[in-house]
């Protein structure tokens, strides 16, 4: 929501007017010096949108503003140009609204452009967030990567880089929805305060991976790429087993730790639904965006949500810091999931992490079945995770 700077306003005014947390507004307005204001200023206010009212016969100024839990000065501050004492029946004003519910719907057949459609949405009405994108997929879409906060801890979440796993897209918005909240209503999730972690942390979030494979599994191949893809998919029109990018290369599979290991180890040498490692370590733009982030964001910790199996992958050839054991407990404590060291794997994402980093890594796999995880365990799947979301930014 935006409001227009008035002579002797400030943003601490605004933080009381509208019971934000000053910093918050600070961080919604970046380039804007608080000291040095101007009036007629646009200034975004956090976690609010300005819904239409008609005014009804008997309305005044001040019975609306007290029904919404409102100052009176809210009110003038949205509506620059009001005159209280000429309200007129059938007027339509700007009143603030305090989001204190979810805008993301995450039970849901989750596809690219509802993500990105939601990364707006919370872009729009939570404007301390940063997104931009990391790169593009094979296809040339935009692989957005969403910031929240500016603190020394730096942690990473990512989902979907197996495209039959695109459950994990849903319930990492759906967490970043819920931090969101929780961070601008002054609340808790589970018992924690939000906003000292907010405080200390940046928080780095890169929802799909892999928008083309997910496009594929939910849509379908595109007319042009028909034929090659089918012929790839053992000539099966469903593509509810499809892993890889829309190239046919596993993208957890493109990372160079061990990576000729893994192609000795899965033995698949031409492109397919799932396990090709392609033609050698980070040839894939959706690889190369994420080793690129990696390096320009020098994480401390990082998590890669897959699916299935409730289980924490955390070791690489020995290479993890000691930290890793102590972090993956709690998260098997608060999750119910099972530890697990060594994954006899390799080239993946976290693997490359531990290898480069000697930081602690982590392979998330929610759920229990087969992928694609049905939609139906969304709710026990968020449920379930949330502990480790929390875990991942506290510890």
């Amino acid at each position: 929501m935006d409001v227009f700077v008035r002579q002797n306003d400030s943003l601490w005014y605004y933080s009381q007017l509208f019971k934000v947390n000053y910093q918050l507004i600070i961080d919604s307005n970046s380039g804007i010096d608080p000291l040095a204001l101007m009036i007629g200023q646009q200034i975004k206010i956090p976690g609010f949108t300005a819904t239409p009212y008609s005014i009804k016969q008997g309305d005044s100024l001040w019975e609306i503003a007290r029904s919404r839990n409102l100052s009176l000065d809210a009110l003038f501050l949205v509506n620059p140009n009001l005159n209280p004492n000429a309200l007129q029946v059938g007027q339509v004003i700007s009143v603030p609204l305090r989001i204190t519910w979810r805008l993301i719907q995450g039970n849901r057949e989750y596809d690219y452009g509802t993500m990105m459609t939601d990364v707006r949405r919370l872009k729009n009405i939570y404007p301390f967030i940063k997104t931009s994108p990391i790169g593009d997929s094979v296809l040339e879409r935009d692989i957005p990567e969403v910031l929240i906060g500016n603190g020394n801890k730096r942690v990473h979440y990512n989902g979907s880089f197996h495209a039959n796993e695109w459950i994990t897209t849903p319930v990492i918005m759906t967490f970043l929805n819920d931090y969101l909240l929780a961070i601008t209503n002054q609340a808790d999730i589970r018992g924690l305060s939000m906003f000292p972690i907010y405080q200390q942390t940046m928080l780095s979030i890169v929802p799909m991976v892999n928008p083309d494979g997910v496009e594929l599994v939910l849509k379908g191949p595109p007319e042009t790429l028909r034929g090659r893809l089918v012929e790839w998919n053992n000539g099966s029109d469903d593509f509810s087993g499809w892993k890889a990018n829309i190239n046919g290369v596993d993208l957890n599979d493109q990372f160079p730790a061990k990576w000729e290991l893994e192609q000795a180890r899965n033995n698949v040498m031409e492109p397919g639904p799932a396990n090709y490692p392609g033609e050698g370590p980070l040839t894939q733009p959706e690889a190369i965006a994420m080793s690129a982030l990696t390096r320009k964001r020098d994480f401390g910790k990082v998590l890669a949500f897959h699916t299935q199996g409730e289980v924490i992958y955390w070791g690489f050839e020995g290479l993890e810091p000691p930290e890793s054991e102590t972090i993956v407990n709690e998260f098997a404590r608060v999750s119910g999931y099972e530890p697990v060291k060594s994954a006899n794997s390799y080239a993946g994402y976290k693997d490359w992490f531990i290898q480069d980093w000697r930081r602690p890594g982590f392979t998330v796999e929610l759920g229990k079945g087969t992928n694609p995880l049905p939609i139906t365990q969304f709710d026990e799947i968020y449920q379930k995770s949330l502990g480790i979301f929390l875990a991942g930014l506290y510890m």
